[in-house]
């Protein structure tokens, strides 16, 4: 039996706990949807969630299968104390319904 670690667009109860994040989490992007996220956030378009990486290696990993990486950092510690909820599948990629844009930082 397969099962997804993430829903991706297909509807999963993932029975997943809150979690509490590191202080810092990852996403990997690329520079053409760089104005919608400065604008909107992340959002998690045909997904259930946000992905994010415990590591800017593998962000970049994620960011480089649409294009040239980008490598956010999201300030994950600050969006747990502000009352986000996150929650970590069991192959260690962190879930968040959205991330704002004021947890954003990209390293330019």
């Amino acid at each position: 039996r397969i099962r997804a670690n993430q829903g991706h667009t297909v509807t999963v109860d993932l029975d997943l706990p809150p979690a509490q994040p590191p202080a810092y989490l990852y996403h990997g992007t690329v520079a053409r949807v760089m104005d919608a996220i400065r604008a909107e956030g992340l959002r998690p378009m045909a997904r259930h969630h946000v992905h994010l990486s415990p590591d800017r290696e593998t962000a970049t990993r994620v960011g480089a299968r649409r294009g040239r990486p980008l490598v956010l950092t999201v300030d994950a510690g600050a969006m747990h104390r502000a009352g986000h909820v996150f929650r970590v599948s069991a192959n260690g990629v962190w879930l968040a319904d959205a991330v704002p844009p004021e947890f954003l930082r990209l390293r330019e």
